[in-house]
């Protein structure tokens, strides 16, 4: 029997004039016209390689084929699942979330993974702009889910599990589920995730990522960056829900014969205690985990790791070089975007420069353009990005504001120089003016983090009589220091002794944390005075 093709995300793509520029000479990212992601990532592999291991248990590939099967002819034969419907999944990194996100392609569903940490309030849009039909949630993750769900009536199936215990309603039922699957003939254009963005803007937007850049991202960046090998061990910080996750965890290690370290609360010392206990090898956290475990690497052997990789925010030259002191491991920086899926511009091995981000990805351009949209050869502008992957926003006026003239236009200020190396000035919209004088906010945080007792910091203008604006720092310290005038002082002479004495913090106030999205990014629109 044919089931009808559910074409609301399809249709939600914006038009072709109004999408960038898409690039596929190299020859890994021409893939055939039929393919399905899961099945690809699954089936590509030796079954009795390890695909998942964590504190619950391990997972070959052929154990994870096996329960995604299963989870796909639930959805489809059981719970009415159409190709198309879009599913959305929310929990903590897991075997079980992994297993749900592959079935749910399998079957030819669109997957919408959500972060674990938003409210209720957060989810609600997601389920009414995606029209979520199905949902599969961790039973721990679902009080937030089912504050939103309760003001929403398209929700035609909820099923739930218990982590990676095997003892929920989901694990239940696939006991009796007939094994193997014929997996969905997806098309290498057809939908299959709508990643919503962070919102370091105040306001999600949905992503469309097709099934083809799911193996973009590993052909491109992980391929020709990260140097992977069968039998790796990958772990990341961050959810499937943000793409730098699901690159790092899922795709990455899959792609490749390598095995996705699961790690359930994943804070600077549990990815410290992580690397000895399971032999991690390749490690992809933030900026401010790394400087964090810095702190606490005393007892720690780290043996096993060969690869460190670091996105989500800007990695300041202090930190990088810290790290590569204390550990020999030189971090692989990377500027990547839910938009464009995964990371377009970085630098490994002895290409790595601390401070500067890189050089295009393989299968990436890139350039920076002046005020009237055209690119520079050399110089300070806006990024602009086209490649194999690129933005499609989910029925979003704002695409317009994104793609000019064929490229991703990703919001931030670039320096480009004459050896096609990028290094970050700052958002677009967080340039300070102060007195006339122009001045990055992330200038200014990166010397502020580069003072012992700076655990991490935000920067923006704030209204000044004198100067029509005036910096101001909001400052969380390190463990040890107490907060005082004298400290507030050294802190700025600190900074005014690493970058000109103009742009340092005129004021500092301390404060115990600093408003971040679920993916860790600073929000420094939440910081401003409210008018």
């Amino acid at each position: 029997m044919t089931i009808a093709y559910d074409d609301f995300a399809r249709n939600a793509v914006p038009p072709a004039e109004a999408l960038p520029e898409f690039l596929f000479a190299m020859p890994t990212l021409q893939y055939p016209d039929r393919m399905n992601a899961a099945a690809l990532l699954l089936r590509r592999q030796p079954a009795d390689a390890l695909a998942v291991i964590n504190d619950a248990g391990q997972w070959t590939y052929g154990e994870m084929d096996a329960l995604s099967d299963r989870i796909a002819r639930l959805l489809r034969e059981e719970e009415g699942l159409a190709p198309g419907n879009r599913v959305l999944l929310r929990g903590v990194n897991s075997a079980m979330l992994f297993a749900a996100w592959a079935g749910v392609l399998k079957a030819g569903g669109i997957v919408v993974t959500t972060m674990p940490l938003l409210r209720g309030g957060e989810v609600a849009p997601i389920l009414a702009k995606a029209r979520i039909s199905h949902a599969i949630v961790d039973a721990r993750s679902l009080e937030g889910f089912d504050q939103a769900a309760a003001g929403f009536d398209g929700l035609a199936s909820l099923v739930t599990y218990a982590g990676d215990s095997g003892s929920g309603a989901l694990e239940a039922r696939l006991a009796s589920i007939a094994p193997g699957f014929a997996a969905h003939d997806s098309g290498r254009d057809d939908v299959a995730l709508i990643a919503f963005t962070s919102g370091t803007t105040g306001e999600p937007k949905g992503c469309i990522q097709y099934h083809r850049d799911i193996m973009a991202c590993a052909d491109s960046f992980a391929r020709h960056l990260l140097d992977p090998r069968p039998g790796d061990r990958w772990a990341c910080s961050a959810p499937i829900a943000f793409t730098f996750g699901l690159g790092q965890l899922l795709i990455f290690p899959w792609a490749t014969g390598g095995t996705a370290v699961t790690i359930e609360a994943p804070g600077p010392k549990a990815l410290l205690d992580a690397i000895d206990r399971f032999g991690i090898t390749i490690l992809a956290t933030a900026p401010t985990a790394y400087k964090a475990m810095l702190g606490l690497l005393e007892g720690h052997k780290l043996a096993s790791l060969r690869t460190c990789v670091s996105a989500g925010e800007f990695l300041p030259a202090a930190t990088s070089e810290a790290w590569t002191g204390a550990t020999g491991h030189r971090i692989v920086e990377g500027i990547g975007a839910t938009e464009m899926m995964h990371i377009f511009i970085s630098a490994a091995g002895d290409d790595i420069r601390p401070g500067s981000t890189g050089k295009a990805v393989p299968g990436y351009v890139a350039c920076v353009l002046d005020d009237d949209d055209q690119p520079l050869a050399e110089g300070v502008g806006r990024l602009a990005v086209k490649g194999p992957t690129g933005c499609r926003y989910f029925a979003d006026h704002r695409q317009a504001n994104y793609v000019i003239n064929g490229w991703n236009v990703t919001g931030d200020r670039y320096r480009l120089d004459s050896d096609g190396y990028f290094s970050y000035i700052g958002r677009s919209d967080d340039m300070i003016i102060s007195s006339g004088y122009n001045i990055a906010a992330i200038e200014v945080e990166a010397a502020l983090v580069g003072h012992p007792a700076v655990l991490e910091c935000g920067v923006i203008g704030v209204p000044c009589p004198e100067r029509g604006q005036k910096v101001k720092a909001f400052v969380v310290l390190a463990p040890g220091y107490q907060g005082d005038a004298v400290l507030v002082k050294a802190i700025q002479d600190h900074v005014k002794a690493i970058i000109a004495p103009y742009k340092y913090p005129r004021e500092i106030e301390l404060v115990d944390a600093l408003p971040k999205t679920a993916t860790g990014k600073l929000q420094r629109f939440a910081l401003r005075p409210k008018d």
